[in-house]
């Protein structure tokens, strides 16, 4: 192993922590941000402040924001009856990229996984069931990752959502099992929400 500093070995040893960054991306990543300027090392760590400072979930949705409605619950072009209920934030990025839904959404900020011990109170469910019981919905769409906890949290959601009488779907082709909406390309979501099914 190469001798870094401290303080590099303790970057290294941050960036490590991030999701999809192991240790020789690390050392290239801190590589770079030495021989960066000062400048472009003080925007990097001003951009980070700004998010973690600005960024929150979006009080209908829990989608990300900076201001107290999403982007897309404050765009009055949006269908509002028809919601697309997904995991994580970064799932509604990769919904929109489709440029096929013109509904809004619903963020449960995970899935059901009793191996990780959680379960359907961790989850944004109350909150949901409350925007179904209110608003004039007329189809939910169960957009879920397609493995096994995925699987488990749209098989929870339809047994609360189907005696409310709206119409219940669940993408279908297009996503392979085991899979993670946000590593879908545009074109094989687009298909899954073309061909989503009643639950």
């Amino acid at each position: 192993m190469a001798d870094y500093t401290k303080s590099i070995e303790k970057l290294i040893d941050s960036l490590v922590r991030l999701p999809g960054i192991g240790r020789r991306s690390a050392e290239r990543i801190v590589g770079h941000i030495i021989d960066a300027s000062r400048d472009e090392v003080r925007i990097l760590s001003e951009s980070i402040d700004k998010v973690k400072e600005s960024v929150r979930l979006c009080r209908i949705c829990h989608n990300l924001s900076e201001e107290e409605l999403c982007r897309i619950c404050q765009d009055i072009h949006r269908l509002r009856d028809t919601v697309c209920i997904v995991e994580k934030p970064s799932d509604v990025t990769a919904v929109e990229k489709t440029g096929n839904f013109r509904g809004v959404y619903h963020v449960l900020m995970g899935s059901i996984s009793p191996l990780e011990g959680k379960g359907p109170g961790d989850l944004k469910i109350n909150s949901l069931m409350q925007r179904l019981k209110q608003n004039n919905i007329k189809e939910v769409i169960v957009a879920t990752d397609a493995d096994t906890e995925g699987e488990i949290t749209a098989l929870y959601l339809s047994q609360l959502i189907k005696p409310l009488g709206v119409k219940l779907t669940r993408i279908g082709v297009g996503i392979p099992m085991g899979s993670n909406l946000d590593y879908a390309d545009s074109s094989t979501l687009s298909r899954a929400l073309d061909s989503r099914r009643e639950i």
